[in-house]
């Protein structure tokens, strides 16, 4: 039998460093919509991370479940050797804040098999599901097969959800031969259908990794925005942006009753990080985009990032404590790959010049500024020291690589990137080096195209050594249908010699990794503002082991 997924793995975590900033500003801000009484209440019990006092002993749901409440699907992800975190979550009304649910406790069945059908089930057990966790159920099954495709389901009352397929990944140490992947990020519902989940889905990967901005803070109207909805009107709840923690529930319920999400996270494990949008726009560690006290936006942080975990396939590792949260960490595919995955935006300094596109200068290169925050920094340069992999794996957000907007010398650079923070990244190469990592593959969303970058020693000298690769695998739906050759496409492609792609289209990158060689295909569809599109190869790169820099395929 395997373990049950007792709310006691969740219970005991220590108390956020912001804790204390946190009650001060539930007491200051009282009646505010943005925080109502009842809110600021439910603030403060962030710091502990459990369900209120009472509620494992409070009695579970007895009334019948009328209706089906798997709607928003089911998901798995990061892949260990012996282990596989299932998720789901009941609302048989998604729409409402409590998701129908109410505020009893319900035991939840699950059941791992090597079939589809179910014909031998493997490992089976219970879960119970909150209303504080808003009925989310979070299972690490353990004592699984390494590098096996497994099926899984889930059991609530008479209802029994779709099933998941999902994978271990291989043996610590083994010499595993290849490995597929999908990257994808960027997934604004109000700009158009997510066709390109559906044909992740349907492609043939061992993993999928999503690189941030899941969710977007921003209003959707009734129509579902450029989708243009005729049979069906969205509730007004979705037509505000989201700033408390119910709001960001019911975002995250919106987002996953589209029915191609479903299908990608039913098919393939996920591994996920956040951007900015899953929280608020551009934000910087505790510095929020508009002009209001730190101390109050960290209390939308919290309602942020404890939405994301109660909706994304998360170990407890992951559960904020307050508004603060352990996102980074390292996955294995045995000798093959180790992945780190990053968090670029929650330790890291404001960003330079009011965030405007700017040329380098005083303020974005003073050595002081980091946009990982000096413990992520040295985690990862510690991680690249003892890596035994073959191709260390960077999933990230926000573009690494040098990239002018201009082609002359004082050309603006974002801000955002890591362009702003040129001391971190300089930092990052350098420990690249000196760990010896010679195959090192950067996964970059957030910019709505499509790039293949030579990652340079010296961004400003073409002739300086290539030291990895860094592919952008645009957007799923943000940017809406975008082109193929963008406007300024000409420009960008002069200015940045190591830039040998651009593309602005929507589409994901499949990268298949091998014991020689790299594999990079940019898959990209021409249309989202109607469903269907069918999905085309824009362009294949390959990067050889132990020679750095792209290649066309």
């Amino acid at each position: 039998m395997a373990p049950t997924g007792r709310p006691s793995a969740l219970a005991e975590h220590a108390f956020s460093p912001h804790d204390a900033v946190l009650r001060a500003a539930a007491r200051r801000l009282g009646r505010r919509r943005f925080l109502t009484v009842t809110a600021a209440a439910a603030a403060l019990a962030f710091s502990t991370n459990r369900p209120a006092r009472g509620a494992v002993a409070a009695p579970e749901r007895t009334a019948r479940i009328s209706k089906d409440p798997f709607t928003l699907g089911v998901a798995s992800g990061d892949p260990l050797p012996d282990s596989a975190l299932l998720w789901t979550r009941l609302a048989p009304e998604p729409f409402l804040e409590d998701g129908g649910m109410g505020t009893e406790r319900v035991t939840v069945e699950w059941e791992v098999a090597l079939d589809e059908y179910f014909a031998g089930v493997l490992f089976r057990g219970t879960a119970d599901a909150h209303a504080e966790y808003n009925h989310s159920v979070h299972v690490d099954v353990k004592g699984l097969t390494p590098g096996t495709v497994y099926y899984y389901r889930f059991r609530a009352g008479a209802w029994l959800s779709p099933a998941g397929r999902t994978r271990t990944a291989p043996a610590a140490g083994s010499a595993t031969s290849s490995l597929k992947l999908a990257a994808v990020a960027c997934q604004a519902y109000m700009d158009g259908y997510y066709t390109v989940l559906r044909h992740v889905a349907q492609d043939d990967v061992d993993v999928v990794f999503h690189l941030g901005d899941y969710l977007y803070e921003y209003a959707v109207n009734s129509e579902g925005g450029e989708r243009r909805y005729t049979d069906v009107t969205l509730p007004d709840v979705f037509n505000r942006e989201t700033m408390t923690l119910a709001d960001y529930r019911l975002r995250y319920s919106l987002y996953k009753t589209d029915e191609d999400l479903r299908a990608a996270h039913a098919r393939h494990p996920f591994v996920v990080a956040w951007d900015d949008h899953e929280t608020e726009n551009n934000y910087a560690g505790s510095t929020p985009e508009n002009d209001i006290p730190p101390s109050e936006f960290l209390l939308r942080r919290a309602a942020a990032y404890r939405a994301y975990w109660e909706n994304q396939p998360l170990r407890a590792a992951q559960l904020p404590q307050g508004p603060d949260a352990r996102l980074y960490r390292r996955l294995h595919w045995g000798t093959l790959a180790q992945f780190d995955i990053l968090d670029t935006r929650q330790y890291r300094s404001d960003q330079a010049y009011d965030d405007r596109p700017h040329a380098p200068g005083a303020e974005s290169d003073d050595p002081a500024r980091t946009i990982t925050g000096a413990e992520q920094e040295q985690w990862l340069l510690d991680g690249w020291k003892g890596s035994t992999a073959l191709w260390n794996v960077m999933p990230q957000q926000v573009c690494f690589s040098q990239r002018k907007f201009d082609v002359t010398a004082d050309a603006a650079l974002s801000m955002d990137a890591w362009d702003g923070y040129r001391a971190s990244r300089a930092r990052v190469v350098a420990g690249a080096k000196a760990a010896g990592v010679d195959n090192w593959l950067i996964l970059t969303g957030d910019v709505h195209v499509g790039y293949a970058l030579d990652v340079k020693e010296d961004f400003d000298d073409p002739a300086s050594a290539t030291v990895g690769t860094e592919v952008t695998c645009t957007s799923v739906a943000s940017g809406r249908d975008g082109v193929d050759k963008p406007a300024n496409w000409d420009l960008y492609m002069q200015a940045n010699p190591h830039m040998k792609f651009y593309n602005g289209r929507r589409g994901y990158v499949r990268a298949e990794l091998g014991r020689q060689a790299t594999h990079l295909d940019f898959r990209t569809v021409s249309a989202i503002s109607t469903p269907g599109a069918a999905v085309t190869t824009a362009a294949s790169f390959v990067t050889e082991a132990g020679t750095p820099g792209l290649k066309p395929a």
